[in-house]
């Protein structure tokens, strides 16, 4: 290592009073100083102001002179140079003359958040339909869980426990292929075998209205813009706004598939409709226009599962079939796929977590489960096991807490996916237990 010889200037107090500063000047020879953080301007400005012993200076007080004795102990630990030139760590500063800073305070570590492996509650479904192509289980915002059992729909209050049934539909309608909420969670869709959709008054069990003639077969799928356009998917790839107010209901047509409706969403803004078919294809639709906006075709399988994510605009999310078991992320701004993730198995549900970055997918055989994400990274963080078919169904609460799940093994689960809230407002979901829901209703 080279040495380098300096001439400096090192700077000794000669004086400090009311008449200035007077410095002494002296060559010397000294390496660079690796100052790093042993250069505390604090110390160095008491060092200036502290008189030295070999100064001409006015006597003063034996009690200011003691104060000055204290304060020199106190700050400077002994110390006599105002820049320290060597590597050794500095002693703490323990001063009885002020507090410790707060920026001293660690912040506390966020807890570690747990994910239970089993379902928190696990109910009996007799005579569910195992049909991919339907969609019989939703949970409304005011905290009711609706399941569409063949010809019956069943509801089950989250907040107080008590499970009703709804309505019990004619043999020539069975079975039920679809139920879906109003955001207003009073009102609720349900889509039946034979084409024909019903919408009823959830508080009075009054049957609104029906919608006829829209479709030819069931209607697998349904997806609500607002409290009053109801979007239907049939069994031929017709699509159909229909504005629930007006006696001529049918008031807008998309047309882009070739085969069953499987999956529909609108986006959060309810500008954007998203569908995914048995014809492999992802088309997002405009609300003004008749025609897709974007026609994807990078699946190899059924698309059934689709979800708009709740944190970035234009974010799509697709799973498909069994025979692609395939994630993918759209930016539906560019028409793009930002991504692909093998899941290992055929995708048939996806639910964006209204708490975390994560994304939950159920699937089929081998392993029936759920598996919950970490986004954008898709690190599997949890996988929630217990079905022993394809989990079909999946939806979640409105806190976000909970989801449940419905398989073709006619059995409910529900799973505790994040904390409850502590707080004294938030509603509680009762304990139910593993009760028979079918036999607990009639």
């Amino acid at each position: 290592m080279q040495i380098f010889i300096v001439s400096l200037y090192q700077m000794s107090v000669a004086g400090v009073g009311h008449h200035g500063l007077h410095l002494d000047r002296q060559h010397v020879v000294s390496f660079i100083p690796n100052r790093g953080d042993r250069m505390n301007m604090n110390i160095a400005e008491a060092l200036l102001n502290i008189p030295r012993k070999d100064e001409n200076t006015d006597e003063v007080s034996p009690s200011r002179a003691a104060y000055r004795k204290l304060l020199a102990d106190t700050m400077l630990q002994g110390r006599t140079r105002v820049l320290s030139f060597s590597n050794r760590p500095r002693s703490p500063l323990k001063s009885s003359l002020e507090a410790p800073s707060p920026t001293h305070i660690q912040p506390a570590a966020r807890k570690r958040r747990r994910i239970p492996q089993a379902p928190e509650k696990t109910l009996d479904a007799p005579d569910i339909v195992g049909d991919d192509r339907f969609n019989v289980l939703d949970w409304g915002n005011k905290n009711v869980l609706s399941i569409a059992l063949d010809d019956t729909v069943y509801l089950w209050n989250a907040t107080d426990g008590s499970t009703t049934e709804l309505v019990t539909v004619p043999e020539s309608s069975a079975p039920i292929t679809s139920v879906s909420w109003a955001p207003d969670g009073r009102h609720i869709a349900i889509g039946q075998y034979n084409s024909i959709v019903e919408l009823y008054d959830v508080t009075t069990k009054k049957l609104l209205r029906t919608l006829a003639g829209i479709h030819q077969g069931p209607v697998g799928s349904l997806a609500w813009n607002n409290n009053h356009l109801l979007t239907t998917g049939g069994l031929q790839g017709a699509i159909i706004n229909n504005d629930v107010r007006i006696q001529s209901h049918a008031v807008r047509s998309y047309r882009g598939h070739d085969d069953v409706i499987c999956g529909l969403k609108w986006s959060s803004c309810g500008k954007h409709l998203a569908s995914g078919g048995a014809d492999k294809l992802v088309n997002i639709w405009d609300v003004s226009r008749s025609s897709p906006l974007h026609r994807f075709s990078n699946h190899t399988s059924t698309v059934r599962a689709v979800a708009w994510c709740p944190f970035k605009d234009n974010l799509l999310a697709s799973g498909g079939g069994e025979t692609d078991r395939c994630i993918k992320f759209w930016n539906v701004g560019a028409g793009t796929c930002l991504k692909s993730v093998e899941t290992g198995s055929e995708v048939c549900g996806l639910l964006w977590s209204k708490h975390e970055r994560e994304l939950l997918s159920s699937h089929g055989p081998e392993k029936n489960q759920i598996a919950v994400w970490k986004y954008p990274s898709m690190t599997k963080i949890a996988e929630l096991t217990g079905h022993t078919s394809s989990v079909l169904y999946m939806t979640q609460s409105p806190d976000g807490c909970q989801v449940a799940s419905a398989s073709a093994d006619e059995t409910l689960k529900l799973w505790q996916i994040n904390e409850k809230s502590t707080k004294k407002n938030a509603p509680k979901s009762p304990y139910v237990g593993p009760t028979n829901m079918y036999s607990y209703i009639r």
